[in-house]
């Protein structure tokens, strides 16, 4: 099978890229450290069989890259690799039509098994992904995330009322029901529950 990997870690990637060549039906097809630069990978150059794509990358996701290759009706089955064991992303995942969803700390040896198990069409899920991650529902509406969006990156009520011309008013109305929404003690605490979840995009 030939794989194109996307991580932008250098070592990591380098290391993953290493031991799964000396797999004897895995062939690396081809490497890069961002989202853009996979996707042309993916589409133009090298017409891979899997994509191997970390979630967070510079200038498009792995969920983004994922979105963009199922929209453009690609054959390539995307496999995201990613530290971060969270019912947003999981479910963001599932819904690009991902193939397979790992967690960075597994050994190389179960990786290039989990791809094989893909490759002959199957799914796969690390196993430390629970159901209830995948069942667990994002409770926030698209105006209540774009407000925790702003606090994350440190506006104040005043910003984001200009921003999204609502009056101050309304935005403190929204950061309540938030707070109260994710039973969160605070402001910051929301922000954190809902990043943790990946609800923020």
């Amino acid at each position: 099978m030939h794989i194109v990997i996307a991580e932008d870690q250098g070592m990591l990637r380098g290391a993953i890229s290493k031991l799964l060549a000396m797999e004897e039906d895995i062939e690396i097809a081809g490497e890069t450290d961002n989202g853009e630069e996979a996707l042309q990978l993916i589409l133009h150059q090298h017409k891979p069989d899997i994509a191997l794509l970390d979630i967070e990358m510079p200038l498009l996701s792995g969920l983004e890259v994922a979105e963009k290759l199922k929209s453009e009706g690609s054959e390539c089955k995307v496999v995201i690799v990613t530290t971060f064991a969270r019912s947003g992303y999981l479910q963001q995942a599932v819904k690009a039509g991902v193939r397979g969803y790992l967690l960075k700390d597994a050994p190389v040896s179960e990786l290039a098994e989990s791809l094989r198990k893909i490759q002959s069409g199957r799914r796969f899920f690390s196993p430390h992904l629970t159901f209830s991650m995948m069942e667990e529902i994002d409770p926030l509406t698209e105006r209540e995330a774009q407000i925790l969006s702003c606090l994350k990156a440190g506006d104040s009520v005043k910003d984001i009322s200009s921003k999204l011309y609502l009056s101050p008013g309304t935005i403190r109305n929204y950061i309540s029901e938030v707070i109260q929404k994710l039973e969160a003690k605070n402001r910051i605490d929301a922000v954190t529950i809902a990043e943790n979840k990946g609800w923020l995009k």
